[in-house]
């Protein structure tokens, strides 16, 4: 029962957030009904009969199984709540006896390396779909997530993959908890985010599990005439640990300040401010906006209205379309009577948001 809620929450984690900027690849695809004299011949009467099933239109005179198969995985990874997709699952199912995702995998791999990461995306994703049991299809997936949101742009694209990777590579620990290198992406993941007390700890948990000890173990698991050997792999982990060593020693300070902002969110703003505040004079970190909106908002919380009005700007400085400083400027003005203030930044939220929606506008094509 526990491996079946957690298949579940797997292929839910892989349905929405996405779907969007997977969905134009539908448009590659014609629908038709297969005929019954078809379908009683490869014996799926009884799952296809009347269901329309997807024909790559550069493939409709190459009518095979496979290409049948590949086509619908296909459309189960734009849509993986598509209208027939279980019966596209079961027809793949039973044609293949399981012996189709590894070459879907395989194929998804390929496009990555050309650089075509959102199909790579698709067809990882309909590889979890069906076979929610494979952390291998659930490993590149988050991958090629993380490819997409390094090579993409815009502010709501970039951060919807982000987000997908990160919730995948969780997913991957929980699901392949011995697996090195989901630690790795994860801690990365974790940094890119800020999430440095996170971060600082999956990046010890990978260096636990690329110790001698587990170097001895996976280089004994190596078969025969692996493109990898013994030697290769421990080099590959030793330049892994060597750079994950240096961010661990890097994270000291990082993790003082998310510890401050962590203060700061529990309400203890006098504390917050006290950690917080030297770092406005280190050239290391004083560049951070988050640490200024952390001081706004002990700042406000204290009735500092100077001060919070100074730190919020200061995050505009550094992050110009902070809505969330935005709207604590607007506070301040309230509190204070400037209601020039208040009008200036309701005007620049409004821009920002016709900014997103204008940017999620070129993005996301209608899909009928």
């Amino acid at each position: 029962m526990k491996d079946e809620i957690k298949q579940k929450e797997t292929i839910e984690s892989t349905s929405g957030r996405i779907k969007d900027y997977l969905l134009p690849f539908m448009e590659e695809y014609l629908f038709d009904q297969l005929t019954d004299d078809y379908l009683e011949k490869i014996e799926m009467k009884d799952i296809l009969s009347s269901v329309p099933v997807p024909f790559k239109k550069t493939e409709l005179a190459n009518l095979t199984g496979i290409n049948l198969a590949r086509s619908m995985a296909a459309v189960i990874g734009c849509d993986p709540d598509f209208e027939y997709a279980p019966a596209y699952k079961e027809f793949i199912e039973r044609a293949f006896r399981g012996d189709f995702v590894k070459p879907l995998i395989g194929e998804g791999l390929e496009l990555a390396e050309k650089g075509e990461f959102e199909r790579a995306c698709l067809l990882f994703r309909a590889a979890i779909n069906i076979a929610p049991e494979n952390s291998d299809a659930l490993y590149c997936y988050a991958r090629a997530c993380r490819d997409c949101y390094e090579s993409g742009e815009g502010e709501e694209y970039v951060g919807r993959f982000k987000a997908e990777s990160l919730e995948s590579f969780e997913k991957l620990t929980v699901m392949a908890p011995e697996f090195e290198m989901g630690y790795y992406y994860l801690g990365y993941a974790y940094l890119n985010l800020g999430l440095y007390i996170k971060a600082k700890l999956t990046f010890e948990t990978f260096m636990n599990l690329t110790d001698d000890e587990h170097l001895e173990k996976a280089i004994a698991k190596i078969p025969d005439g692996a493109p990898i050997t013994g030697s290769s792999l421990t080099e590959e982990w030793k330049g892994l640990r060597e750079e994950v060593s240096g961010w661990i020693a890097k994270l000291d300070e990082p993790v003082k300040i998310e510890t401050a902002y962590n203060q700061v969110l529990a309400g203890r703003y006098e504390q917050g401010i006290e950690m917080l505040e030297p770092y406005v004079e280190n050239e290391a970190y004083n560049n951070w906006w988050p640490l200024y909106f952390y001081l706004g908002v002990s700042y406000e919380a204290l009735s500092n209205d100077e001060k919070a009005e100074w730190a919020y700007k200061k995050v505009l400085e550094l992050s110009p379309s902070n809505t969330d400083a935005m709207e604590g400027l607007i506070r301040i003005g309230h509190s204070t009577g400037d209601e020039d203030l208040v009008s200036k930044y309701e005007d620049k939220i409004k821009v920002v948001q016709r900014n997103r929606e204008e940017e999620r506008a070129a993005k996301n094509k209608n899909y009928n």
